[in-house]
C-alpha cells in the first residue's frame, strides 16, 4: 500500500529512532511511505497556545501539499503532529469563514473530505492485521514485560482524533502481544507525562513521570512503548533515580521481532539503554 508521509520536526531530529524504525518496519510490511514535498512544522506544541489561527494554517499548509499527490491517506507517526493535523483538519471541514482565511493565508485550496490522516498504530493494526505481523515475527519477544503507554494526544478530543478507544485503548496492546511480548495491564496508559512543560516545570514533570513508572513496575513490567516523542523524551529522562525503566517506541520493538538489523543502532540512542535488558533475554 502507499501513504503520503508526514514525518514532522522531531522524527528527523530528537526522535531519529523513531523516524528510522516507521521507515525499516514499513519497508517490511509493504508499506510506501511518500514524504510529502517541502512539508513544513505543524506548530506543535506552542502554536495553538498562542494563536488560533496560525494553529490551524500551519498544518493546514501540510494537508494542502499532501493533496497534490496521489495518495489519500497520509501516516503520522508523532502523536503531537497527529493531533495538530487531525484538529486542523476538524476545524477546515466544519469552519467555512476560518477556511477561507486560511486559504487566503496559505494561498491554495484545501479541498474537503479528500484526505484520510493515520497514525501508524490504527494503519498497521487496521490495514496491515496482526496475522500479517505475526507471520514477520523471527524473534518473539518472550520475556519481554511492557506496559503500552498511549499518552494524550493519540486520543483527545476523542471526536477530533477517532483514535481506538479513548479511556482504554487496546491496539498497542494487542500489536505488542502479537510479537511475543507479554504485555500488562495498567490504569495508566492514558495519563499525561506532563508534555512541554518539561521545560517550564520541570519539577512538575518528575513527579508525574515518576508516577507514571511507579505504576508500571507495580504492574509487573520490565518496561514501557509509546509513539510520541515527547513521551519518550520525558519517560525516558525524567525518572528519578531507581524508578527507571527501558522505554521503547513500538515501531522498534516491532522491527527486533521482526530481525531487522537496523534495530542495533537505536539503543544507543535512548537515555535509559535497554541494552541490558534485551541480552538478559537473549533478545539481542
Amino acid at each position: 500500500m502507499k501513504v503520503a508521509y508526514y514525518p514532522g520536526c522531531s522524527l528527523h531530529g530528537t526522535a531519529k529512532e523513531y523516524g528510522q524504525s516507521v521507515k525499516a518496519v514499513s519497508r517490511a510490511l509493504g508499506i510506501e511511505l511518500n514524504e510529502i514535498e517541502d512539508w513544513s512544522c505543524c506548530g506543535a506544541t506552542s502554536a495553538h497556545a498562542t494563536n488560533f489561527k496560525l494553529s490551524v494554517a500551519l498544518p493546514a499548509r501540510d494537508l494542502i501539499k499532501a493533496q497534490t499527490g496521489a495518495e489519500k491517506e497520509v501516516m503520522v507517526p508523532c502523536a503531537a503532529c497527529f493531533n495538530r493535523l487531525k484538529s486542523a483538519q476538524h476545524h477546515l471541514e466544519h469552519d467555512e469563514v476560518l477556511r477561507k482565511e486560511v486559504e487566503a493565508i496559505v494561498g491554495s485550496e484545501y479541498k474537503k473530505e479528500s484526505l484520510e490522516i493515520r497514525n501508524p498504530i490504527d494503519l498497521i493494526y487496521n490495514d496491515i492485521g496482526l496475522e500479517e505481523l505475526v507471520a514477520k515475527v523471527v524473534k518473539p519477544l518472550t520475556g519481554l514485560k511492557p506496559v503500552s503507554y498511549y499518552g494524550c494526544l493519540l486520543l483527545r478530543p476523542p471526536k477530533i482524533c477517532n483514535f481506538d478507544n479513548y479511556e482504554n485503548p487496546v491496539l498497542l496492546d494487542k500489536m505488542m502481544s502479537a510479537i511475543g511480548a507479554e504485555v500488562k495491564p495498567w490504569s495508566y496508559k492514558t495519563d499525561c507525562c506532563g508534555g512541554s512543560f518539561t521545560i517550564s516545570k520541570t519539577s512538575i514533570v518528575n513527579n508525574m513521570v515518576d508516577k507514571l513508572m511507579r505504576s508500571a513496575r507495580e504492574a509487573g513490567a520490565n518496561c514501557v512503548v509509546v509513539a510520541c516523542p515527547v513521551c519518550m523524551a520525558n519517560l525516558d529522562m525524567r525518572a528519578s533515580a531507581g524508578l527507571e525503566l527501558p522505554v521503547f517506541y513500538f515501531t522498534e520493538l516491532l522491527a527486533l521481532s521482526f530481525g531487522l538489523k537496523e534495530s542495533s543502532d537505536w539503543w544507543k540512542l535512548h537515555g535509559v539503554d535497554p541494552s541490558s535488558l534485551l541480552k538478559s533475554l537473549q533478545l539481542i
